[in-house]
């Protein structure tokens, strides 16, 4: 019987311990640590997502240079139209190349994807240009006849003589 004692003795001993969780301090640094990683990941996010929107805005450009030129050697007219220099939202461009529902289309599109009314447009018998401004809005994706397509700091002027060329 004294045999039985100890090991009820030693049984007794192991279960006084006892755990008792985080302390204050340690869970407000998980929590701080938790923030700094969730503030990192938003930024990223918002980097992608303007990046993103840029590439469609150059997308639907691509495609206006596309269709222009379809445009141009159609019919044999070649030319792209007349458009008088216009800036501003993408329905004040309507003449001449512009006339093309596909064209119509893209410049909607890049102007509904920087979300700030800001296309440029401009058709002349052998030449045009058009930019859209990109998602920062002090940038502006332009493209010419003679294929040029770049980024241009410059806003492109809403009137006077128009820009044949991406400057």
């Amino acid at each position: 019987m004294p045999y039985n004692l100890v090991i009820n003795r030693t049984m007794n001993i192991m279960h006084t311990n006892h755990s008792r969780g985080f302390t204050l301090i340690e869970l407000l640094v998980v929590i701080a640590i938790i923030g700094v990683l969730s503030a990192v990941v938003l930024a990223s996010l918002n980097t992608a997502r303007s990046k993103g929107n840029d590439a469609a805005i150059q997308s639907d450009m691509a495609t206006i240079q596309t269709e222009a030129e379809i445009y141009y050697g159609g019919d044999g007219a070649n030319s792209y139209g007349t458009q008088a220099w216009s800036s501003g939202a993408a329905t004040a461009c309507t003449g001449g190349m512009f006339s093309d529902t596909v064209t119509q289309r893209a410049l909607a599109g890049a102007d509904a994807v920087n979300g700030t009314g800001d296309v440029a447009c401009y058709a002349g018998d052998t030449e045009y240009v058009v930019a859209a401004a990109l998602s920062g809005n002090t940038a502006y994706w332009c493209v010419d006849e003679g294929g040029g397509a770049r980024t241009v700091s410059a806003v492109l002027p809403a009137q006077g003589a128009p820009i044949t060329d991406c400057p």
